[in-house]
């Protein structure tokens, strides 16, 4: 068994989008009409990565501080400090992962937690 694809709400579609591709560096794939607005990402593995602009059910959930106490979706990166100056010039706060790992935590634009992991 494999992951195929995870999907994510999203209340604005642009700003989630100069996130997962600005910052995270993601790409887009086809995507067909599906009757909303969405992006899928192209992962490793043929994984995708779907965005979609719902009405958000959880909106009115209170999120832990740490992303890694909270359900989250894990990014394997080759340069993790890359990634961290990304996050810092474009102001968003990020936690690094408390087991001492190369890794760290962020949110995006809607509060989905995102871990990043250097991968060697």
């Amino acid at each position: 068994m494999r992951i195929l694809h995870i999907a994510m709400i999203v209340s604005d579609i642009q700003q989630s989008a100069d996130f997962y591709e600005g910052i995270l560096g993601l790409k887009r794939d086809v995507r067909p009409d599906l009757g909303f607005l969405g992006v899928f990402y192209a992962l490793d593995g043929g994984q995708q990565l779907h965005l979609m602009q719902i009405p958000n059910p959880y909106a009115a959930c209170a999120l832990p501080e740490h992303g890694g106490r909270d359900r989250h979706l894990a990014f394997g990166v080759d340069d993790i400090a890359e990634i961290a100056e990304r996050l810092t010039q474009a102001g968003m706060v990020f936690t690094r992962s408390r087991s001492g790992r190369a890794a760290m935590f962020c949110r995006d634009p809607d509060g989905n937690a995102i871990e990043l992991c250097e991968v060697v």
